[in-house]
């Protein structure tokens, strides 16, 4: 049985894509960091006018918890990287890119079309 290491944290938030630290999810392809939920942060990406995707920045390539957090690879903006371990995962859907047996842990998201995003396990 394959089993995502990281670990699952309750949380429920919403964001307010107006706000300036989240203002790169008004525009289809934006991505942000939310550090507040989730093991190590969440990134969300905006994938289509009305789709939105969250993963876990805890790396599942690492076996301990990596020092840093999963980041957008400067070199390929659709992907995130373990700066640990030199894993990547695809920002667009958290499957795996090379390096690791599991994708990224994802959480839900709805989108209330306007300017609110709830993001929750």
């Amino acid at each position: 049985m394959n089993t995502n290491p990281v670990q699952s944290i309750p949380f429920d938030v919403t964001i307010h894509t107006e706000l300036p630290s989240y203002s790169a999810l008004q525009g289809v392809g934006g991505a942000c960091y939310y550090d507040n939920c989730g093991v190590q942060g969440i990134v969300i990406y905006r994938k289509s006018i009305d789709e939105f995707v969250a993963f876990d920045r805890q790396s599942p390539a690492s076996q301990t918890k990596c020092a840093y957090p999963l980041m957008i690879d400067s070199k390929n903006m659709l992907q995130l990287k373990d700066s640990c371990t030199g894993a990547k995962f695809s920002l667009y859907d958290g499957s795996i890119v090379s390096g690791s047996n599991f994708g990224l842990r994802q959480y839900q998201t709805t989108w209330n079309g306007s300017n609110l995003l709830r993001v929750y396990n």
